[in-house]
């Protein structure tokens, strides 16, 4: 049975609880990808994802869809597939898109039971942050994890606890702004990013990131099933 193990740990009738649940995730990076597998490995039955991108060649040290034989192809494609094929009864929607606040209330308002944010984009964190709160959506954010090598640091907090990360910093800052809360919950690094070598290009590894998609992952499917 496919997931037998994961029933043998939670019980039925918590499975069933998540059998129900219908999840978004932004971002299929190196965050993201690694949430939104470990989210199709627990039975989630309803799972949309949305990234704009194609698989590059850069992202192989950190991105479970980037592989030599899917370069070029697009994320949600290649996830979709890949999803499919730990569980052919998944309903998965694959949206192509670049989220914005001229979009978000397109993508969202078909209601979901959390949402996942795993985008580095400002501007596309603050409309699903917006949207989210005042619909009284589900939301845990990521931060940055890049310029970062210790996975052991991260951690899971509200935006108005957050401390070293630039990323939470300036959302902070945004929302507090136009007056929104910060009881968002988020995950991020205390770790202080290194300088890379080449300061142009963001430095990263397999470890950190994937890390902290599996805290995310973690910290939805155990709140769903009322664990957290």
């Amino acid at each position: 049975m496919r997931f037998n193990r994961l029933i043998n740990l939670i019980g039925q009738e918590k499975f069933d609880q998540l059998k129900r649940k219908n999840i978004i995730i932004f971002g299929l990076g190196g965050v993201g990808s690694f949430a939104a597998e470990a989210i199709a490995r627990s039975g989630i039955m309803k799972l949309t994802v949305v990234d704009y991108d194609k698989v590059d060649i850069t992202n192989i040290n950190r991105q479970l869809v980037a592989l030599e034989s899917t370069i070029g192809q697009l994320k949600v494609e290649v996830f979709k597939s890949r999803a499919l094929d730990i569980n052919p009864d998944l309903e998965i929607n694959a949206l192509n898109k670049k989220v914005s606040i001229d979009n978000v209330e397109g993508i969202l308002s078909s209601g979901y039971d959390y949402v996942i944010d795993c985008i580095d984009d400002v501007d596309g964190k603050l409309a699903i942050a917006k949207y989210c709160l005042d619909h009284g959506l589900k939301l845990i954010m990521s931060a940055g994890f890049a310029n970062k090598i210790h996975p052991e640091l991260i951690k899971i907090s509200k935006l108005n606890q957050t401390s070293v990360c630039p990323l939470a910093k300036t959302l902070r800052y945004k929302l507090k702004s136009i007056n929104y809360p910060l009881t968002i919950d988020v995950v991020y690094s205390e770790e202080k990013p290194i300088k890379a070598i080449d300061n142009r290009i963001l430095g990263s590894n397999s470890y950190v990131p994937s890390t902290a998609g599996l805290i995310i992952a973690s910290h939805v499917i155990n709140t769903l099933i009322g664990d957290e």
